[in-house]
């Protein structure tokens, strides 16, 4: 029953990171109130090929573990530029929920890659990429901003999607242990 119950905390941990980042996008809106007349376009920041034609549940979550893992090098990267941006790390609000959103992001990918450990496979780890300026489409504060804001983005889309996919991987998992 303990892969059930790791899969159970880890879909549970999703939804509660889903929750912050969405919360986290609408604190990042209030604080720079014109995005909400320039909502960003443009191709997702992250993107992944799937692995096979039909992926399992079991190499959905790899697909899913490698967005998040993608999505956590961003964060990183947007922490960096807002500290260096203000000049100090600021304790508002906002910062405590972005902390929050990347201790709660690690432990969903030590999760993730814990139940892919139990022999469950997944996809390849893409590479780490460093955070450099070519992240940032134009250098002035506007573009850094939309950038910000495309980038909570991505961790909403992502953690909505591992939510769904550990959700059904933890079914199957129940289901199969209730067969046993």
């Amino acid at each position: 029953m303990e892969g059930a119950a790791d899969s159970g905390r880890a879909a549970a941990l999703a939804r509660l990171l889903h929750r912050d980042c969405t919360r986290l996008l609408q604190l990042y809106k209030e604080r720079e109130d014109f995005l909400s007349q320039h909502a960003p376009g443009g191709e997702r920041l992250v993107t992944l090929a799937l692995c096979p034609e039909a992926p399992s549940t079991a190499e959905q979550v790899g697909h899913v573990r490698s967005a998040l893992r993608r999505c956590m090098e961003l964060l990183e990267c947007l922490i960096v530029r807002e500290v260096e941006e203000m000049g100090e790390e600021l304790q508002g609000e906002y910062e405590s929920l972005r902390k929050t959103v990347k201790d709660r992001l690690g432990h969903l990918l030590h999760s993730t890659g814990a139940l892919l450990e139990n022999g469950e496979g997944g996809c390849p780890p893409s590479p780490p990429k460093q955070c450099t300026e070519d992240e940032v489409e134009g250098s002035d504060s506007f573009a850094a901003k939309l950038w910000t804001y495309r980038v909570l983005l991505e961790l909403i889309h992502w953690t909505d999607s591992a939510s769904q996919t550990l959700h059904v991987f933890h079914t199957e998992k129940h289901g199969q242990q209730q067969l046993l």
